[in-house]
């Protein structure tokens, strides 16, 4: 070979080499996706694959074209196809019935919806609150429990970092908002069912009877819960809104909960559920639910539950939030951090006050402890119970309002215990400083307005 072809050759190596060097980086810049996500939306595909083998209907081909742009992050791509199954699956609003897709109306919808949800989540939370969340639940719960998730991060989170979705390890991940769903519950026996006992169809069509039968019966009494939708047609009694599925929801969980008595249990809340409030004890985030209830919360649990938080709140907020701190100090750090955005001084986590789905998150957890620390002042046997929860009500709240002061949990509820506890000024306070943040809420307004006037 003349030299000269030979240093061609060199040449033409080299550059074949640069060019594939560079071509692998721009490649991987534009398809990274966290290991995790990944993960799980391979397992979730092949669980979606699986299900569909027995289904007489196919599942549509754009489903695993789904699938493969979360894998290399094409957000906008899957964002696209999401959307597009969604109104194919005839499960929401202004669905066309000639595009609906009879497979997206049976069990494989829920793995499908999982890995909606965790993108969603992997990509709009703060990555090191994403795990820390996470971890914080996956790490304080017992291997071979039942965890029933609330939130949408409390599902979709903890099933993507779990290590196994779906074989239940560490633990079986449940989401309550879904059990009325006849297809969630397809969903959750085949994934669970030879492992933990779950409500059979004619468990739910029997819960949804009883459930029809006591809503007529606290109609005709006029004992309807606010929002409740119960109304008479043509002599049927017909249910419908978000507080009678989470009803029934509830009567699914409460099933669960029975048939498994050698299990422990673990809660995260989503909306109240009545008969589980004399069960919980604050675990962390999170609630155990435990196997009988308790006539009282032990003063451990509390305390357990209060150096837990004040550690969690200092490292987010900065460690000036303590048991005598006013709402009036509450609400100007609020102002300072949220309104004014001036973090000079701030000696907290940076990321997480810039991060609207984080603090949202933290906070409404926050904010469901201090709830069943209202339920247990309530029905306190004593002044000096009574005395103690309020205490512990009151530091919950205002670690949950300086978390995330937009929250409406956070809001409503620490007014609502402040109006009942005679602390009008201080009710105002915390309204006032939510609608500075949200001027144009007319629900915070018209909260203002009340205020001002029982004042």
């Amino acid at each position: 070979m003349a030299p000269g072809e030979t240093c061609l050759v060199k040449r033409f190596t080299v550059a074949s080499v640069i060019a594939v060097f560079f071509a692998a980086i721009l490649s991987l810049s534009a398809s990274v996706i966290d290991i995790d996500l990944a993960r799980f939306t391979t397992a979730k595909r092949e669980q979606t694959r699986d299900l569909a083998k027995d289904l007489t209907n196919p599942v549509p081909s754009y489903v695993w074209s789904f699938f493969d742009a979360v894998q290399v992050d094409d957000w906008e791509t899957s964002t696209n196809l999401a959307a597009r199954m969604q109104k194919a699956s005839g499960r929401f609003p202004g669905a066309d019935e000639n595009e609906i897709q009879p497979a997206l109306r049976t069990a494989v919808w829920s793995p499908i919806t999982e890995v909606v949800g965790a993108q969603e989540q992997f990509r709009e939370w703060d990555n090191k609150w994403l795990r820390r969340f996470g971890r914080e639940i996956i790490d304080s719960i017992p291997r071979g429990s039942v965890f029933f998730g609330g939130t949408d991060p409390g599902r979709f989170v903890i099933s993507a970092l779990s290590e196994s979705h779906r074989e239940g390890k560490p633990f079986f991940t449940i989401t309550q908002n879904q059990l009325a769903d006849g297809t969630y519950l397809a969903y959750l026996q085949a994934m669970y069912g030879a492992k933990i006992q779950l409500p059979s169809a004619e468990d739910s069509q029997k819960v949804f009877q009883a459930y029809v039968a006591d809503a007529q019966a606290r109609m005709k009494a006029g004992k309807l819960k606010p929002g409740e939708d119960v109304h008479v047609v043509e002599g049927r009694v017909q249910v419908s809104g978000q507080v009678a599925v989470m009803e029934i929801n509830a009567m699914l969980v409460r099933i669960i909960f029975d048939k498994n008595p050698g299990k422990q249990f673990f809660l995260e809340e989503s909306f109240p559920l009545d008969w589980t409030y004399p069960y919980l004890v604050p675990h962390g985030l999170v609630f155990e639910l435990k196997a009988t209830p308790q006539p009282s919360l032990a003063e451990k649990d509390v305390a357990q539950d209060q150096v837990f938080w004040k550690k969690l709140v200092s490292e987010i907020t900065g460690d000036w939030l303590g048991e005598k701190t006013s709402v009036k100090e509450v609400c100007e750090f609020t102002d300072k951090i949220f309104l004014r955005k001036n973090l000079d001084g701030f000696k907290g986590d940076k990321a997480f006050v810039k991060n609207d789905d984080a603090q949202k998150c933290f906070s409404k957890l926050r904010s469901a402890i201090g709830g069943v620390y209202v339920w247990r002042s309530d029905r306190a046997k004593d002044d000096e119970e009574r005395n103690r929860m309020r205490a512990a009500t009151d530091l919950a709240f205002r670690q949950a309002f300086a978390l995330c002061p937009t929250s409406p949990e956070a809001v409503f509820r620490y007014v609502n215990f402040l109006t009942q506890t005679k602390r009008m000024d201080d009710a105002v306070l915390i309204a006032q400083a939510s609608l500075r943040l949200d001027s144009e809420n007319q629900q915070l307004r018209d909260l203002v307005r009340q205020l001002r006037e029982k004042q």
